[in-house]
């Protein structure tokens, strides 16, 4: 029998590691049952009717969808139609949208078969031989006696409800039958399931070392499994080795805070530092004031863009961080943050959320501040998402945290930030995505920003410019971002433009060969013959870029040679 693992991925780029984990599980334990276990990934770029033709042309005998918090919208109108075109299709949920409130999604969707909560590998390998058993007929005589009504309809066959981990609904009472919880999985038993990388080609690789995590910050679902599971270091190593020796050009790891535990980070670090391809970058999710000597001494010997720190900070309000339960250590992590950049090896991102408790506007202002002082190569500026089964949603109403009801369920108001402020934190994010998290502007930034009072203060103006002239509302291309900037220092500012448009220039060139000079940079005809002359008696790269700057300064930009953290072009200074 055929039964179809399913998800829907918000981007092409996206895999979901989940159901490749679920069928190499079922493949390794129950290999006669899991012979004809199909995955389908869909994006949610795609239209239903579109998903729903491929479904239904696969003829499944049952299906299983992975469901998160931005695929549930349209996950629900996916299995509504499919219920329409296949009604005697046992139809399975499992993930983190429906783990948490499994009675109520059944509920709300009766055609519904069950959901699977929690961990899925030995759940989904249990019911997968369960509905082999079925299909075949190798149940017994007083087993198919337990069978009630007809295959597939019937729920209440014999052995589901054996199954740990799922809630489906009896079908002679009508109830909802919640069996026992689901123990755990040992990590090290669960097979890697990468193999042939032809299917991940353009696609990020996610790998997991670790489950759990041993911190309860309020926000997030991690908190609720406190037990840190770690993987066999020595299959680690072996699996790592199998994405240096493909060259995959990035492995994001998945573990919570990797760094959790010292040991099993060094031997992580070290091996891929002494195997480094000089290709494959390596991506985890950190607490940086966990870092220690040893560690960071490790960190600086990295090969530039081997490996991408995700370092959570979420608020520097000491009420805000008690309130969600998390543990930081500030000026520890403020060091850290400082000794890696120093090192100017590896790729920061720092992460901030809006709407948490006891969080104002004027606090997020300096929380704002106190991470922009850290230079991060990424600030990302996110708004708290009130996840079902998260002490935040348990906790809303004492908070007076009000949220959308549908999913992304984020914030929208609390008791100390209205809904007008959190608008406004919405136009300071898109000034940051913008001309911050891009890297094209750092210079013009490095140049401009210190003219404000401070660094949020100036993506707030420039927020509120764009909204007075209407460009929010617009998409922009890079060269009008960087004209839009330029207007709003004329219009808004006492700043000296003819030095910002200089700055804008070279950060404009660090990136690219222009096709097309912009309208503010200076005409170069005077100095055509001088820069042929260089060119042909140096011989530069066709592709490389000769800039007069209105200082007199004349830069070579060799777009041949890129920066691996920021892949802006090497500069020279050169004399025509």
């Amino acid at each position: 029998m055929k039964f179809l693992l399913a998800a829907l991925n918000a981007k092409y780029i996206h895999s979901n590691p989940a159901l490749y984990s679920l069928r190499a599980y079922a493949e390794k334990y129950h290999p006669e049952a899991a012979a004809q276990v199909e995955l389908a990934e869909y994006t949610i770029n795609q239209t239903v009717e579109e998903i729903l033709a491929d479904l239904y042309e696969r003829k499944p005998e049952a299906v299983a969808f992975s469901c998160y918090i931005w695929n549930w919208k349209m996950m629900q109108e996916v299995i509504s139609e499919l219920h329409q075109v296949r009604p005697e299709l046992p139809i399975w949920l499992g993930g983190p949208e429906v783990s948490y409130h499994a009675e109520e999604v059944l509920e709300q969707f009766p055609f519904l078969t069950g959901i699977m909560v929690g961990e899925g590998e030995v759940t989904f390998s249990e019911l997968l031989t369960f509905y082999e058993k079925k299909s075949s007929g190798r149940y017994s005589e007083q087993q198919q006696l337990q069978i009630v009504a007809f295959w597939p309809g019937a729920i209440k066959q014999a052995g589901l409800d054996s199954i740990a981990g799922i809630v489906y609904r009896d079908p002679i009472t009508g109830e909802l039958v919640r069996t026992k919880e689901r123990s755990l999985t040992n990590i090290s038993e669960i097979p890697f399931f990468y193999k042939d990388m032809k299917d991940f080609v353009n696609r990020i690789v996610y790998y997991e070392s670790s489950r759990g995590c041993p911190f309860r910050c309020g926000y997030c679902l991690s908190s609720i499994d406190k037990r840190v599971r770690l993987r066999d270091l020595a299959l680690v190593k072996e699996e790592l080795q199998f994405f240096l020796d493909q060259k995959v050009p990035q492995v994001k790891f998945i573990d919570r805070t990797f760094n959790c535990n010292h040991q099993h980070a060094m031997e992580i670090w070290k091996y891929i530092q002494e195997h480094d391809n000089g290709i494959t970058n390596f991506h985890f999710e950190i607490s940086a004031d966990l870092l220690n000597g040893e560690e960071l001494a490790l960190l600086a010997k990295m090969r530039p863009g081997l490996v991408q720190l995700e370092i959570g900070v979420q608020s520097t309000n000491p009420e805000t961080i008690r309130a969600i339960h998390r543990h930081m250590d500030l000026k520890k992590l403020e060091h850290c943050v400082n000794r890696v950049h120093s090192f100017r090896n590896i790729h920061q991102h720092l992460d901030l959320i809006a709407g948490l408790p006891y969080e104002d506007y004027d606090t997020f202002h300096q929380s704002f501040n106190d991470v922009y002082q850290m230079k991060p190569d990424q600030l990302q500026l996110g708004f708290l998402k009130v996840l079902k089964g998260s002490l935040m949603q348990k906790e809303a109403e004492v908070y007076g945290i009000v949220y959308k009801e549908k999913e992304p369920y984020e914030v929208l108001s609390t008791n100390w930030l209205t809904y007008g402020e959190v608008l406004k934190l919405k136009m300071v994010e898109s000034m940051v995505e913008v001309y911050y998290n891009s890297g094209q502007f750092w210079h013009t930034l490095e140049y401009l920003v210190p003219f404000e009072k401070d660094a949020f203060t100036f993506y707030e103006k420039l927020g509120s410019f764009y909204e007075k002239k209407g460009y929010s509302e617009i998409s922009h291309s890079r060269m009008r971002r960087y004209e839009i900037l330029l207007e709003y220092l004329q219009e808004e500012t006492d700043v000296p433009t003819e030095v910002a448009a200089q700055k804008m220039l070279y950060d404009l060139y660090l990136r690219e060969k222009l096709k097309k000079r912009p309208v503010f940079a200076p005409d170069q005809k005077q100095y055509e013959t001088a820069v042929w002359n260089y060119r042909k008696n140096n011989q530069v790269s066709k592709t490389a870029h000769i800039e007069v700057f209105e200082n007199g300064t004349v830069i070579l930009f060799d777009y041949e040679k890129r920066d691996p953290l920021s892949n802006n072009a090497y500069t020279e200074v050169v004399q025509l």
